[in-house]
C-alpha cells in the first residue's frame, strides 16, 4: 500500500465478522470453504445503496464476483459512465471475465427505457452466437452444474437506474415517474423469467426514487467508515480486508482487487494481469469518483434506441 496514514491503523484485536471471513479466504483460498469475501446475488433485484458516491468499484466488484461463480455473460445498462475499463480492468482478477460482460448505454430517458426494451433481443442473439460458437469449438460448453449455462444471462446490472429519468428536461414529472417505472416494471420481469440476480443503484434517496426501493427484492448498503468499505445486507455485513499483518486497512482499488483475486484463486480461474495500455490513475479512493477523462468504455453489445415506446 505504500505509506500508510495514523488514521488507518487498527488494533489487530478488533476485528468484525467480515475481516475474520475475508482474512480467512485470503490467506487460504479454500475451493471448499462456505464464507463469502462479497455478498452473494440472489435472484430477483438487488438494491445497492452507496453512501458518500456513486459507488463504481463495488458495484463492479459485485458483477464480476458473481461471475466468478457462475457461468453465462452479463448485461449491463449503463448510465453516468459506471462500464468503464479504467476501473474494472484494475479490479478484474482475469481479463477473461470482461469478455463476458455485454454493455448498452442510454443517454437520455428514452434511449435508457429502448435499451431495458431491448435487452431480450440481446439476450437472444447472444444465445445465438454462444452456442453456434460452441458447435464450432467441437461441442455444446457445460456449466458448472445442471441448473446453470454458460449461454443464458448469469446477471442484469442497471446502475443509477434513476439517473436518466431525473435529468431529461423533456420530461414532465409525472411522465419521468411513468418511464421509471415502466423500466423498474420491465428489469423484474427479466430477474423472474430468467431467474437471475438484477443489480441496481439510484443516484439520490429520496421520494423521486422510492419506487425503486419498493421493488427491490433484497438491500445492500455500504458505507465508507475508517476501516474502509462496510457491506451490509440481509446476510451479510461488514467487508473489512486486513493487510500488512492486520496492522493497516486497505482502502483503495487494490481492496476490491484483493479480494477478488483471492475468489478467483478460489474457483480456480488463473488470474492475469491488466493489460499495459490500461492506465491506472492516481489518487483513486474506494468510492470511485476519480477516474481517468480518457477511459476507453467497453464495446457496446447492443444498439440504443432513441424513440419512445
Amino acid at each position: 500500500m505504500g505509506e500508510h496514514s495514523t488514521s488507518n491503523r487498527l488494533a489487530v484485536d478488533q476485528p468484525t465478522r467480515g475481516a475474520d471471513r475475508n482474512r480467512s479466504l485470503a490467506d487460504h483460498a479454500d475451493p471448499a470453504a462456505d464464507e463469502m469475501l462479497l455478498p452473494q446475488l440472489d435472484d430477483g433485484i438487488t438494491l445497492l445503496d452507496v453512501e458518500g458516491g456513486r459507488g463504481v468499484p463495488i458495484l463492479q466488484s459485485l458483477v464480476l464476483d458473481h461471475l466468478l461463480l457462475h457461468d453465462g455473460p452479463a448485461f449491463w445498462v449503463d448510465a453516468n459512465g459506471h462500464a468503464t475499463t479504467t476501473t474494472l480492468a484494475q479490479i478484474a482478477p482475469s481479463q477473461r471475465l470482461l469478455n463476458r460482460i455485454h454493455v448498452a448505454r442510454g443517454f437520455t430517458a428514452y434511449q435508457h427505457y429502448g435499451v431495458v426494451c431491448d435487452l431480450p433481443t440481446a439476450v437472444n442473439k447472444s444465445i445465438q452466437t454462444s452456442t453456434a460458437d460452441a458447435r464450432a469449438a467441437g461441442g455444446e460448453a457445460q456449466g458448472r452444474d445442471e441448473d446453470t449455462s454458460p449461454h443464458t444471462p448469469a446477471l442484469i446490472a442497471a446502475p443509477a437506474v434513476d439517473a436518466q429519468y431525473r435529468a431529461d428536461d423533456t420530461l414532465g414529472e409525472t411522465h419521468a415517474k411513468t418511464l421509471q417505472a415502466r423500466t423498474l416494471a420491465r428489469l423484474a420481469t427479466y430477474a423472474e423469467g430468467y431467474g437471475i440476480p438484477v443489480l441496481v443503484t439510484r443516484n439520490e434517496r429520496n421520494e423521486f426514487t422510492e419506487p425503486v426501493a419498493t421493488v427491490a427484492d433484497h438491500h445492500l448498503e455500504c458505507k465508507q467508515t475508517r476501516m474502509g468499505p462496510r457491506v451490509v445486507g440481509e446476510d451479510f455485513e461488514t467487508l473489512v480486508y486486513p493487510v500488512d499483518d492486520g496492522a493497516y486497512y486497505q482502502t483503495t482499488f487494490a481492496y476490491w482487487r484483493q479480494l477478488l483475486a483471492a475468489r478467483a484463486t478460489q474457483v480456480g480461474v488463473e488470474p492475469t494481469t491488466p493489460a499495459p495500455s490500461t492506465p491506472t490513475p492516481e489518487g483513486v479512493t474506494a468510492d470511485g469518483e476519480t477516474v481517468a477523462a480518457t477511459a476507453d468504455p467497453l464495446l457496446d453489445a447492443w444498439t440504443t434506441t432513441g424513440g419512445g415506446r
